[in-house]
């Protein structure tokens, strides 16, 4: 169950940045509500998922899944690309969860 409070919480902490974006630093009264109530699900399901997850390994995935989609998400809906810099460090990050997860054993596996 933790894991799962832990994939949805990054799915809200995704959903909620992308409205940020579309907020228009907080003029646009719709995305700018998405936004608030987006983290506020975020933050509480992350929460959750602390009280069985180490506090590190479970902000490594957080934060790192969360750049991850961002980016995917900032392609599709607001037409930003990314350059291969950027692209290498993203995959740094992803490759530095993948090792979390399958070798550390603050993991909990």
């Amino acid at each position: 169950m933790h894991w799962l409070q832990l994939l949805l919480a990054i799915l809200f902490e995704t959903a909620a940045t992308s409205a940020l974006k579309a907020s228009d630093g907080f003029t646009r009264p719709g995305p700018s509500l998405l936004s608030a109530a987006g983290y506020a699900c975020s933050f509480y399901l992350l929460a959750q998922a602390l009280r069985v997850v180490p506090v590190g390994v479970a902000y490594a995935i957080w934060s790192g899944a969360g750049v991850v989609l961002i980016s995917v998400v900032a392609a599709v809906l607001f037409r930003q690309r990314l350059d291969l810099p950027a692209m290498l460090g993203i995959g740094l990050i992803v490759a530095g969860v993948v090792v979390i997860n399958l070798s550390s054993s603050a993991s909990g596996h």
